[in-house]
């Protein structure tokens, strides 16, 4: 039989447990006498159950209430003094961060069915707690056919120096990718620095790329190493690079070819060790055909090209990336928020997410606010369930046909089978009177 494993808090000590909780056979309990020592802890090893004896109040306390929304994954049971339950707040707060409670004299037959209960529920759950799957991550969440392709392939890469052009959607997790290939390289101990190309103003790219002598301009007052130079003995990762302005293209190529840069408004080379990777979410063949994009740097970029598949070609990821966002922004969430509804996960697969990781967290992260029931719904995430829409359609549209037959029929009926008169009543015309009963099986 498996030892069950139990995180304490109290300020009592080890003999204050055995006098709430009396011998806890077949438990690995784990004693702590505050929040800040429970975090220690769990950060370490995880306990899927958590006891709380709370002798004066503590969870009425916006630090404890905080704690417990952090590590909403553990099931917790509290032990109160009886008096303290007419208190509005520390009710609330039993109710909505609790699985189960307990007054003193604490009943410990009951005590031990509640923390038995507990565990179960828990090893039902079967979820991966998130420190486990966070402490041997990769960058890359998921494991769909397209994210195992896609890891693969940079594991291949990742060992190689050379430059790798990643294309993507926006919003597909592109810098995720470069930031994967770094820390797998050789480089990963070195630095990773990240630029987007087309938030830097034209007018300073070139500075801030290449960095500048004292002098070289009003304001230089010193030298300064740009970003590809910080990034000497690991990866500068140059997103949409497709943005980059003609001029600093060709002084890009020149890195790319002999590794050594020109400050602005210096007359020495400087070498450089770092290796690029680039991404972009347009067409670069067709921009360089367009004459907007060199040639020769397309093709010295994309020794190692690789393409982040959109989130609609992984929905299968979909619940995996969605309790990872619910973990991550947990402190976030209104309080009595438990988890995402089956619905919720259907109308997300039925969704095409055309912004991509991106679209999925800023949904999540609203609903997780703005939410009122224990699970989020589609109607909280925006997202209209298609099978629903299209039950309601045909819904109102038999209505519909019913209704017209209904009319067509009365119509009729009132004025003798008289056509003229009744599509007058109608308020139709004869033809469409005419073709109205042909749809609807009614003999003239």
């Amino acid at each position: 039989m498996s030892v069950k494993r139990l995180l304490c808090i109290t300020n009592e000590g080890n003999a204050g447990v055995r006098s709430a909780c009396g011998a806890l056979q077949g438990w690995d309990v784990c004693t702590v006498d505050s929040l800040a020592a429970a975090r220690k802890v769990l950060a370490q090893q995880h306990y899927p159950i958590g006891l709380l004896l709370d002798g004066d109040g503590s969870l009425e306390h916006d630090d404890t209430e905080r704690f417990l929304q952090q590590h909403h994954h553990i099931r917790w049971i509290g032990v109160f003094n009886a008096e303290l339950l007419h208190r509005p707040q520390l009710r609330q707060a039993i109710a909505t961060h609790l699985f189960d409670f307990h007054t003193r004299p604490v009943d410990t037959v009951r005590l031990h069915h509640s923390l038995g209960h507990a565990h179960g529920m828990a090893m039902l759950a079967k979820s991966t707690p998130p420190h486990k799957r966070l402490a041997g991550a990769r960058h890359i969440d998921g494991q769909s056919a397209a994210i195992r392709r896609l890891r693969a392939h940079i594991d291949k890469i990742a060992a190689v120096d050379a430059p790798v052009l990643i294309g993507g959607e926006s919003g597909s997790g592109k810098e995720l990718a470069a930031q994967e290939i770094h820390a797998q390289s050789p480089r990963a101990s070195g630095p990773f620095i990240a630029i987007n190309c087309g938030a830097i103003p034209p007018g300073l790219i070139h500075s801030e790329l290449f960095g500048y002598e004292r002098g070289a301009f009003t304001g230089a007052g010193k030298d300064k190493a740009g970003l590809i130079e910080a990034a000497s003995g690991g990866s500068i990762f140059l997103d949409e690079i497709g943005d980059l302005p003609l001029d600093l293209q060709a002084s890009l190529l020149r890195f790319l070819q002999e590794r050594t840069i020109y400050r602005v408004g210096g007359t020495r080379t400087v070498a450089v060790d770092a290796r690029v990777i680039a991404a972009t979410h347009v067409d670069l063949p067709k921009a360089v055909a367009e004459g907007r994009f060199r040639e020769d740097l397309y093709y010295r970029l994309s020794v190692f090209p690789i393409r982040v598949p959109p989130l609609r070609e992984r929905k299968e990821d979909l619940p995996m990336l969605t309790e990872i966002i619910f973990d991550k922004y947990a402190d976030e969430k209104s309080p009595q928020l438990k988890g995402v509804s089956k619905q919720a996960l259907r109308a997300m697969d039925q969704h095409d997410w055309p912004g991509n990781i991106r679209e999925l967290i800023n949904r999540m992260r609203r609903a997780m606010v703005l939410a009122e029931s224990r699970l989020i719904m589609p109607e909280d995430l925006e997202l209209a369930p298609k099978d629903d829409a299209i039950i309601l359609r045909d819904g109102l549209d038999n209505s519909r046909g019913s209704a017209e037959r209904t009319a067509i029929w009365n119509s009729l009926a009132k004025c003798g089978n008289n056509i003229s008169q009744a599509a007058r009543d109608l308020g139709v015309s004869r033809m469409t009177l005419y073709r109205l009963m042909a749809k609807h099986s009614i003999a003239p």
